[in-house]
Formats: structure tokens, C-alpha cells, sequence
């Protein structure tokens, strides 16, 4: 890539602080910028790399009052997290081709239904019925079940499985790995073990959801597990069956969502944060990471944190305390060993009166 600072400007709707001609040809990091590269500052952690910085570019906001020179051209924009995510998708874009492609090591069935410009890697498989919408990427060693439905503009990575019947919408990422359509974890106890119950169901993905590497997404019993437009799972993330989860609602690596569990639009889910089955999630939920949810969510916009959770203010104040809880007990024993010493002194001079 190769973008002038104007250039740059234009696409963000943002203004030139510097060299309008200044010429950067790939992107770094604030604390390693180098010449030639294009950085972001929006942490105020980060200010000091912001005066250090060898980039020839920063992206900036508006408000952001720089306190020593800066050296290297500014871009203003009204959010720099923002802009410098739309700049990649930009250059992403510039550089993504669409032409139609079947590796001579895949296999596709004859009555699968391809789209325009389909890409299929070697080793990959696609199905019987299953049909895949226009450019969409279907990478090595990929596995398309039967019937499977698979909207346009998709990117299925090398190793993704997806199970017979699962339903895709448009621009959808699954990262390598993946596995959308296992069996939900459902055992029927009975005198002699336990008896599998038939998972008949279905996964259903809406549109612009990206799935990362090793997440399992389970069919439902009956019906169908959904994720509403918009999803974004990390890696290593787990949906039992039967679950939903809402437009929008994102989920760092290691979540765990029980059986049945419905969760509302606009959540945020830390690393490592448990869902017992069948509670409900409130809209704008905010989740701690490690926390353990054993029931529902009622309030919208409520912030949680600790296992089992509460409100995180509570969680804050009750950590606070905790560390101190040695010496406290400690303390105490102190005071009850004093109370009862008065006491029974207190008894010895009532027995004199």
C-alpha cells in the first residue's frame, strides 16, 4: 500500500496537521513507530510514544491537545479507534480479489449450487444441496455438510467444519477450525448410564458475524442455536444448544454459554465468563472477565462482575475488602478473646459486691 496523508484524510473525513504530501506505505504500532508507517494514539496511556514517535503519520481525535511537538503529520478525526478500523477494512478491501477458483484436490458434490466467483481450496468439501452465495472463500481443507445454505461475500478458513442443514447469512467469517453444527450436550440419566438425546436441530447465523478459530457453535435440540447479525466471537468461545445470542453482542475468548441461555443485543462478555443454562440476558450487559453468571439479567445496562457475579461497583469495594480479611479475622479473635476476659472480670466483681 502507498497513501498520501491527504489521501488518507479524505477517506476518513478527518484534517492534515502537518505534511499533506507525506507518504506512508504500511501501518505500526504508537510505541514502534518508524518512518514510512501510519500509527493511531487514542489511550491517553500512550501520549508520551505520541512525541517519540518516528512515524510520518498519526491518527488523532479532534480533542486530543498535544502538550509537547510532535513531529510526525496528524490526522484529526472525531475517533481514532474508529478510523483506523475503517482504514484497514479500506486497504483489506484494495487488496481482496474475487475470482472463481476450484482446487484440483476439492471435492464438490454436482448437486451443490455455487455462486459467482466462489473460491474452493484444495482438500476442501462441499456437500450434496449445499448452496454458497457469490464470492465467497472457501479455504483448504474446509467441510461443507449437506444442505448447508452459505450467503455471499463469506470466508469459511482452512479447517472449519460445518455440519449438515446450518444456515449462513452474508459476510460471515469463520476463522480456522471452527465448528458450526456439533450435537449439544444432551444425556438423558437413566438405571443403566446415560441415554443421548437426538439433536435434530439446527445453527443459524445471520449476517456480518465473525467466529473465531476453535469456537463450537451446537445445533439446537429441535429448532435452531441463532446468532443475530452483527456477533462477534473470539476464539475458543462455546454455544450449547438451543441458545440466542442477541445483535451486536460481542464475546472475548473463552466464554461459555450453558444450554437454552438467551442473551439480549449490545452485550460484552470478558475472557473466561461462564452462563448457567436458561437464564436471560438483559440488552447492554457488561460482563467481567471470569465471571460466573448463575441466573438471569433483568436490567438493561447493567455492569456485573465476580463469580457468582454482582454489580461491579459492589465487586470492586467487596474486593477491596477481602485482601484484608486475614488480619480482620485475626482482629476479631483478638476482641472476643478481650470481651470475654471483661467479662468474667465484670463477673468476679459483681460476685464481690
Amino acid at each position: 500500500m502507498e497513501f498520501k496523508a491527504r489521501e488518507i484524510a479524505e477517506i476518513l473525513n478527518g484534517t492534515v496537521e502537518g505534511n499533506p504530501e507525506a507518504i506512508v506505505t504500511t501501518f505500526a504500532r504508537i510505541e514502534s513507530g518508524k518512518p514510512g508507517a501510519i500509527c493511531f494514539f487514542a489511550n491517553p496511556k500512550y501520549e508520551h510514544y505520541v512525541y517519540k514517535c518516528k512515524a510520518d503519520v498519526i491518527i488523532v481525535n479532534k480533542t486530543f491537545e498535544p502538550k509537547e511537538p510532535v513531529s510526525a503529520t496528524m490526522i484529526r478525526v472525531d475517533d481514532s479507534y474508529a478510523a483506523v478500523a475503517a482504514l484497514l477494512d479500506y486497504v483489506t478491501a484494495r487488496k481482496r480479489s474475487y475470482k472463481r477458483h476450484r482446487g484440483c484436490r476439492s471435492r464438490v458434490r454436482w448437486s451443490a449450487k455455487l455462486g459467482k466467483k466462489v473460491y474452493v481450496g484444495d482438500f476442501a468439501y462441499v456437500g450434496r444441496h449445499a448452496q454458497v452465495g457469490d464470492c465467497t472463500k472457501i479455504y483448504e481443507g474446509a467441510y461443507i455438510g449437506d444442505d448447508v445454505k452459505i450467503g455471499s461475500y463469506c470466508t469459511i478458513y482452512p479447517g472449519v467444519r460445518i455440519y449438515p442443514g446450518m444456515v449462513i447469512g452474508d459476510r460471515v467469517t469463520i476463522h480456522a477450525n471452527a465448528v458450526i453444527g456439533a450435537d449439544g450436550f444432551g444425556f438423558a440419566p437413566t438405571e443403566s448410564g446415560y441415554e443421548k438425546i437426538p439433536q435434530i436441530g439446527i445453527v443459524t447465523i445471520e449476517d456480518d458475524v465473525e467466529i473465531g478459530a476453535n469456537t463450537c457453535v451446537d445445533r439446537s435440540t429441535m429448532g435452531s442455536t441463532y446468532l443475530r447479525k452483527g456477533v462477534k466471537l473470539d476464539n475458543m468461545v462455546q454455544i450449547a444448544h438451543n441458545c440466542e445470542v442477541g445483535s451486536h453482542t460481542v464475546m472475548s475468548a473463552q466464554v461459555g454459554v450453558a444450554g437454552s441461555t438467551k442473551i439480549g443485543e449490545w452485550c460484552m462478555f470478558g475472557g473466561q465468563v461462564g452462563i448457567a443454562g436458561h437464564a436471560a440476558i438483559a440488552n447492554r450487559t457488561m460482563v467481567g472477565a471470569q465471571s460466573g453468571i448463575p441466573n438471569s439479567i433483568k436490567k438493561e445496562g447493567t455492569t456485573i462482575q465476580g463469580s457468582p457475579a454482582i454489580e461491579g461497583r459492589n465487586f470492586w469495594r467487596s474486593s477491596a475488602i477481602f485482601k484484608n480479611l486475614p488480619d480482620m479475622w485475626s482482629d476479631m479473635n483478638k476482641m472476643k478473646k478481650q470481651i470475654a476476659e471483661l467479662q468474667a472480670e465484670l463477673a468476679r466483681l459483681t460476685e464481690n459486691k
